[in-house]
């Protein structure tokens, strides 16, 4: 290699491509499985370089092999913590896809998931592109891009991993899209509650009044317009959301 660059120029580009390459393959969109793997690595590969004359200036270089090793390790646990977390709070529209799923009976409608190795419910597929579609439409990649440059100043070569700061900020990211699911989810979930309630009281005062056969549709017909009617709301709370969390990683 000292043909075309030093040691010091090689060492310093694979330690920033290891870290790149591991946020790559989680973000949002980007790192979906439908991008073909070596789209995301070229695209990784070009962020490293037009990273390393920046980023790279007076790294020291290791004496011993066990120290390489352990910087390139250190690297992609930084890019997998940062990316996963980007890529945990992305669940919680397939977490309300999951609820209204549930709440009007279209649970066993499954499809696969282009951002997930596992299909998932066709309501929870559906808000899982509307989110990839908002993230790319408002240009909030470009602020994908900045958090990459960005962890350099946060987490800087040489400095140790706060092992305990990224277990609970991931607990924390877990918890908060769960919890911001289920209040995409809450105007469904209170028109199911209230229908529910008031086909038992029916079925109670006129037994012999088929419910299920007169609820089940009117419940999938009922609760997918009020799912269709709270879509904008949904999709600009959780943008928000989103465009606050990404902002951590910006300083």
């Amino acid at each position: 290699m000292e043909s075309f660059a030093a040691a010091s120029q090689v060492y310093a580009g694979g330690l920033i491509f290891a870290r790149v390459g591991a946020m790559v393959m989680l973000l949002p969109g980007i790192g979906d499985t439908t991008v073909p793997p070596r789209v995301r690595l070229g695209f990784a590969f070009l962020m490293a370089m037009l990273l390393m004359p920046v980023v790279a200036r007076g790294m020291p270089i290791p004496a011993a092999v066990s120290g390489v090793a352990g910087a390139v390790i250190k690297e992609v646990m930084i890019g997998l913590m940062i990316g996963g977390i980007l890529r945990i709070f992305l669940s919680s529209l397939t977490t309300t896809g999951e609820i209204i799923s549930i709440q009007t009976t279209l649970s066993f409608a499954q499809t696969a998931a282009p951002g997930q190795a596992a299909p998932s419910t066709t309501l929870g597929t559906f808000l899982g592109l509307i989110g990839v579609t908002l993230i790319m439409a408002t240009d909030l990649h470009h602020m994908f891009l900045t958090a990459i440059v960005r962890s350099y100043v946060l987490f800087p070569f040489g400095r140790e991993i706060p092992v305990a700061d990224s277990a609970q900020l991931a607990v924390q990211t877990v918890a908060g899209s769960f919890r911001l699911g289920l209040q995409m989810a809450a105007p469904v979930v209170v028109f199911s509650l209230v229908f529910n309630i008031a086909a038992g009281l029916v079925g109670r005062v006129m037994p012999q009044f088929q419910v299920f056969f007169v609820a089940t549709p009117l419940i999938v017909l009922l609760g997918l317009s009020i799912f269709a009617m709270s879509l904008g709301v949904i999709g600009m709370v959780w943008l928000n959301r989103y465009r606050e969390l990404t902002s951590l990683f910006l300083g």
